[in-house]
């Protein structure tokens, strides 16, 4: 189960927090909510302190949208090593 949750910022800013496991279809769910908020010209930032459990292709996402100026913070130190950063 996965849960996506906005956090209220200063304008020009989305932060969508993370709660749960990334995988399955949770993984295209997550790619939904991101391209939403991409599409009004945010900048966002994922926040991951509550992620437990990723898989492949959830990692591949992360990798993804890192590459097209997504900022992921507050992952764990496994996390961090599966994303390269």
């Amino acid at each position: 189960m996965l849960r996506i949750e906005p956090v209220e910022t200063s304008i020009g800013d989305c932060v969508l927090r993370l709660e749960g496991e990334v995988v399955g279809p949770w993984v295209a769910e997550i790619r939904r909510s991101c391209d939403q908020a991409l599409a009004t010209g945010a900048r966002l930032t994922l926040e991951l302190t509550d992620v437990t459990f990723i898989d492949r292709a959830g990692v591949e996402l992360f990798r993804q949208l890192m590459r097209a100026g997504v900022v992921v913070v507050n992952c764990s130190p496994f996390l961090q090593t599966q994303l390269g950063t």
